[in-house]
C-alpha cells in the first residue's frame, strides 16, 4: 500500500513502520556501537554501527521512497557521500562535469581525486547538445547539479540519460537544490541521485548529513560496500533529526516555492538589480525543461546588482537585517551568501567566470518565513 502513496504521504510514512520492540512511533536512536550476539556470526540482524544501525536504515528506507528508488545510502555528509560515487571509479577514468557547480564538489574532484588518476572535464552541460563531443572510451561518470550552484543553470536529465545509457556512462545527479519535493531524477533516467542532506532533507541547520539513492541492486551492493569499508557514515542521532526533518519536507517546501517566486519577482523588477537567476522565469535559459522535470522552481536563487562590484555586493551583504550571512542553504531560515568568497572560493577566479559566478554575485537561500518581510529586508538592504 505505501508504495502507492503520493509524495506528501512518502515524507512520513514511506519505508516506515512502527518500532519493533515498542511500537514506537519514530525510530529511536540506537545510540550504540556494537550489538549482542546469541553465538558468533548469530545476531538479529546488527553486529556494528559503522556496518548497519537501525536508524540509519530507518532513514535509508524513507530516502529510497521520496526519491522513488530502492536503496537508500546515508553517509557522514554530503561530500562523504560525493567521494563514495567517485571510488566507483579507477585510475585513467574520465568524468564529465558541469562547469557551475559547488565548490566542494570541485575541490574534492581537482584536489583529491585527480592525484589518483582521474580526469575530470568541466563543461557547460545545460547544452547538452555539446556533451558528446567530451565523451571517449575513458569516460565512466557525469556528474550533474540541476538547478546548478550558484548560476542555476537547468540540465535536461532525460536527454543526459540518453547519452549516458548509449555510451555505458553512469548518471549520477546532485538533487540538493531541487529536492525530491521538486524533482525526482530516477524518474527522468538517473542512475545515482546525490543529496546534501544538511540542506532541505535536514530543514533545520542543525545537521550535516549526505544521501545517495540507486534503483540497481549491483551499483547499491557497490556503494553500500564502500560506505562500510570507508566508514564516512552518520552518527544515529544525525540520522534521527533528519529523518525528522523529512516529515515535513513537503510543507517546508510549498513555502520556499512561495516565497522564492515572490522575491524573485521583486527582484527583477527593482531598478538597481542588473540580473536575476532563477529558473521559474520563462526567459530562463531551458525553463520549458524545468517545467518537465521539475515540479516547482524552489527557493534558491541568485542577482547581480547593477553596481556590479566586489565593494558593493559585501555592503549589500553586510545590512541585511532578516537574511543572515551564512554558509549552507535549504533551512528554515533565509540565508545569503557571496558565492566567490564563500561555497566557490575553492575554484580558481579565471574557472569561477567563465561559468559566471562573478565578485559581484549574491547567492540567496529563501526561507519559510512572512515574504513581506523579506522583500522589506532586500529592499533596505539594496537601496
Amino acid at each position: 500500500m505505501k508504495k502507492e502513496l503520493h509524495f506528501n504521504s512518502k515524507t512520513i510514512h514511506g519505508g516506515q513502520n512502527p518500532d519493533k520492540a515498542y511500537g514506537s512511533v519514530m525510530p529511536p536512536i540506537y545510540q550504540t556501537s556494537t550489538y549482542a550476539q546469541r553465538s558468533p556470526g548469530k545476531h538479529k540482524g546488527f553486529e556494528y554501527s559503522r556496518t548497519h544501525n537501525p536508524t540509519r536504515e530507518a532513514l535509508e528506507k524513507s530516502l529510497a521512497s521520496i526519491e522513488n528508488g530502492k536503496f537508500g545510502i546515508a553517509f557522514g555528509s554530503g561530500l562523504g557521500a560525493i567521494d563514495a560515487v567517485i571510488k566507483l571509479l579507477k585510475p585513467g577514468d574520465e568524468v564529465l562535469s558541469t562547469n557551475d557547480l559547488y565548490g566542494g564538489s570541485y575541490r574534492l574532484f581537482t584536489k583529491i581525486f585527480e592525484k589518483y588518476g582521474v580526469k575530470f572535464n568541466f563543461i557547460g552541460m545545460h547544452n547538452h547538445s555539446q556533451v558528446e563531443k567530451f565523451i571517449n572510451d575513458k569516460t565512466k561518470l557525469f556528474w550533474v547539479e540541476t538547478p546548478t550552484n550558484p548560476m542555476m543553470n537547468i540540465i535536461d536529465i532525460n536527454k543526459l540519460s540518453t547519452i549516458a545509457k548509449d555510451h555505458g556512462i553512469i548518471l549520477a545527479v546532485d538533487n540538493t537544490f531541487a529536492s525530491p519535493y521538486i524533482q525526482q531524477p530516477i524518474n527522468h533516467g538517473a542512475d545515482i541521485v546525490m543529496h546534501s542532506a544538511t540542506k532541505y532533507l535536514g530543514g533545520h541547520s542543525d545537521v550535516i548529513l549526505g544521501a545517495l539513492v540507486v534503483n540497481d541492486k549491483s551499483l547499491a551492493e557497490r556503494l553500500f560496500f564502500i560506505q562500510n569499508a570507508s566508514g564516512a557514515v552518520p552518527g544515529p542521532f544525525d540520522c534521527f533529526l533528519t529523518l525528522r526533518g523529512i516529515k515535513t519536507l513537503h510543507v517546508r517546501m510549498q513555502r520556499h516555492c512561495e516565497n522564492g517566486k515572490a522575491i524573485a519577482d521583486f527582484l527583477d523588477g527593482h531598478p538597481l538589480i542588473e540580473k536575476v537567476f532563477w529558473p521559474g522565469f520563462k526567459n530562463h535559459p531551458n525553463h520549458e525543461i524545468a517545467k518537465v522535470q521539475m515540479n516547482d522552481f524552489g527557493g534558491m536563487l541568485s542577482f547581480i546588482p547593477k553596481e556590479s562590484s566586489f565593494k558593493n555586493a559585501i555592503s549589500i551583504i553586510e545590512r541585511f537585517k532578516i537574511f543572515t550571512i551564512a554558509e549552507s542553504l535549504g533551512g528554515v531560515e533565509s540565508l545569503v551568501g557571496h558565492p566567490a568568497s564563500m561555497t566557490h572560493a575553492s575554484i580558481p577566479k579565471k574557472e569561477r567566470e567563465k561559468s559566471g559566478v562573478l565578485d559581484s554575485l549574491i547567492r540567496l537561500s529563501i526561507g519559510i518565513e512572512d515574504s513581506n518581510d523579506l522583500i522589506k529586508d532586500l529592499s533596505q538592504a539594496i537601496q
